[in-house]
């Protein structure tokens, strides 16, 4: 439901095919937003991306506004899924570290680190209230796990919405330094996140358990953007 003109496929391959078109269209999108911010991006310029003319994009979307909805309708998938895996496990700490780890993977992996956290007020009222909501609910997800943790004494006794928002704030904030080429992978940068934003919530200090796989993290040139200097 992007607000794009939706053709009429008659067979799965060609639905599939339309599909996968859609997904690469949105993908050079998240790249050109990344490099020249929603507002200077063009429609040509997302076309050059994917050597095709500006006009081949309207099969798919009416205008740049719809590709950007796309995006955040996309983003808001992603992490209804992330919460839904999260409700699943354990307890409050391991669901805390699962929501960390997998946000931090789709804003490098899914999402190249793309500025949509940061684009909501290009879009209109009313698609603007449908994607705050949709992180409001998330929000309160990410809240309602940090106040359970606190009721049964893993996390420490605080303000689990201040909490949150600065979980949130850390996260969103990948945006403004991380580059595809850096030093560290999605993994590693993961990790690095769960340790600080879930250790510091910690009740009391466990020794931390390694999780298999993650001893020999792919390692990449990090380059400092802006004034972070992870």
């Amino acid at each position: 439901m992007s607000g794009a003109l939706e053709p009429q496929v008659s067979s799965p391959r060609l639905r599939a095919k339309h599909e996968r078109r859609r997904a690469e269209i949105l993908r050079a999108a998240l790249r050109s937003f990344r490099e020249r911010g929603y507002h200077a991006t063009t429609l040509d310029a997302i076309a050059e991306q994917l050597g095709v003319r500006k006009t081949a994009l309207y099969h798919y979307f009416p205008d740049k506004q719809a590709i950007l909805l796309a995006c955040h309708r996309e983003s808001i998938a992603y992490l209804e899924r992330i919460v839904a895996e999260a409700r699943k496990l354990s307890e409050a700490a391991v669901q805390l570290r699962h929501v960390v780890m997998e946000h931090v993977r789709v804003m490098t992996d899914a999402f190249g680190a793309s500025p949509l956290a940061f684009e909501v007020g290009a879009l209109t009222t009313e698609r603007q209230a449908e994607i705050i909501g949709a992180r409001d609910r998330y929000e309160r997800e990410l809240r309602n796990i940090i106040e359970h943790g606190m009721s049964a004494g893993t996390f420490r006794k605080g303000h689990a919405k201040v909490a949150a928002f600065t979980i949130l704030g850390a996260l969103n904030g990948i945006a403004r330094w991380y580059r595809p080429e850096g030093e560290l992978d999605a993994r590693a940068i993961g990790e690095q996140f769960a340790s600080h934003l879930v250790g510091g919530l910690m009740a009391t200090a466990r020794p931390r358990r390694r999780v298999p796989g993650t001893a020999r993290s792919t390692r990449r040139r990090l380059t400092a953007h802006s004034e972070v200097r992870p």
